[in-house]
């Protein structure tokens, strides 16, 4: 069992930028492969970036080139540094770790995962 705590969330201008935190109760990296979503209401939610056991990372098309995780290995800490923010970034961010099936290559899948945060909101004003 994993737990995991988003933090870092909060209102920002449109080119602003933010950066979520995610804290994990165990060590993940090279253990359990991780990823950001995000979800509005009445949307499915949405993957935005993965990393995987081996440190390849992954993004949606939607924030390629303005976000980036990475991992804080000795702080258990999952990153997502948000750059350039429009307001259709504007959502609730959550941290998921865990494949359910470690042979999949969609990582960007919100079902694939198994343990999942309580989220952080981000809200970006024009």
């Amino acid at each position: 069992q994993v737990q995991l705590v988003e933090s870092g969330g909060g209102s920002v201008q449109s080119g602003g930028s933010l950066r979520l935190s995610c804290a994990a109760s165990t060590y993940t990296a090279g253990r359990y492969s991780m990823a950001w979503f995000r979800q509005v209401p009445g949307k499915e939610r949405e993957g935005i970036a993965a990393i995987t056991r081996n440190g390849a990372t992954t993004y949606a098309d939607s924030v390629k080139g303005r976000f980036t995780i990475s991992q804080v290995l000795a702080e258990y800490t999952l990153l997502l540094q948000m750059k350039n923010l429009k307001p259709d970034d504007t959502a609730m961010y959550y941290c998921a770790a865990g494949l359910k099936d470690r042979n999949t290559d969609n990582y960007l899948g919100a079902g694939e995962y198994k343990y999942w945060g309580q989220g952080t909101q981000v809200t970006v004003s024009s």
